[in-house]
């Protein structure tokens, strides 16, 4: 890594938290394709949660972390592929069916833990995306909750591909308010105090309209092959 990339990576590290300094904001860095030397240094920057997308990138960068980090999932999780992280991460994000959050639940039984989750929410509708529809929220929500070894903590959302920055808030607007919506019900092995929405092109909007934790990557790290496999 060359000097420039240290500064360029602390330079954008500061300015995303200037960003949200005074909000209550948790910064997770996507880290898809990001190599470990560069999440390390960011780190060392004063980062302290990283998110992977991909099982087996996660499972070849897991012990190179720098001991401070807090590991995410934040990708479309596969039913077979939850053993392999169960043990590894802190938080998933990406919880969007009932079969996904029953195997999080065997997994996490064998290992003698509870599994904090987020469920994602579709609130675009859009098909090429992952995510319960909205209208389907409360039953997922509502069979998470019988589960011994896991625990709802929150929503996730990855905001439309569309330009017009009013549209996407008016998004991202619908999500906080469904977000306080069930916060605000006393239910048991519930504690509904993460949003998360909000990447390098509209976390600033996300922000504004209520996320308590971001998810940016290429304005972290610049732009990335995200062809590699």
């Amino acid at each position: 890594m060359t000097e420039l990339e240290r500064t360029e990576i602390k330079e954008n590290l500061d300015r995303i938290f200037n960003a949200v300094k005074d909000k209550n904001v948790t910064v997770v860095a996507a880290t898809k394709t990001v190599d470990v030397e560069r999440i390390n240094y960011a780190i060392e920057c004063g980062l302290r949660d990283v998110g992977e997308n991909r099982v087996g990138e996660l499972l070849e960068k897991y012990e190179h972390y720098d001991k401070r980090a807090r590991v995410h999932f934040i990708g479309q999780l596969q039913r077979n592929k939850v053993k392999y992280i169960i043990d590894k991460v802190c938080l998933i994000h990406s919880v969007d069916s009932i079969p996904l959050a029953d195997e999080i639940e065997k997994q996490a039984r064998k290992h003698g833990i509870v599994m904090d989750v987020l469920v994602e929410v579709n609130i675009g509708r859009e098909a090429s995306k992952g995510g319960v529809m909205p209208e389907d929220l409360d039953e997922i929500l509502d069979h998470i909750r019988s589960l011994e070894h896991v625990k709802v903590r929150g929503l996730m959302t990855i905001g439309p591909k569309i330009e017009n920055v009013e549209n996407k808030s008016h998004f991202f607007s619908k999500m906080s308010e469904i977000f306080i919506d069930i916060s605000t019900k006393n239910v048991d092995n519930s504690n509904m105090d993460i949003l998360s929405m909000g990447m390098s092109a509209d976390y600033l909007e996300a922000v504004e309209c209520g996320a308590t934790m971001i998810r940016p990557g290429t304005a972290l790290f610049g732009k990335r092959n995200y062809d590699i496999k």
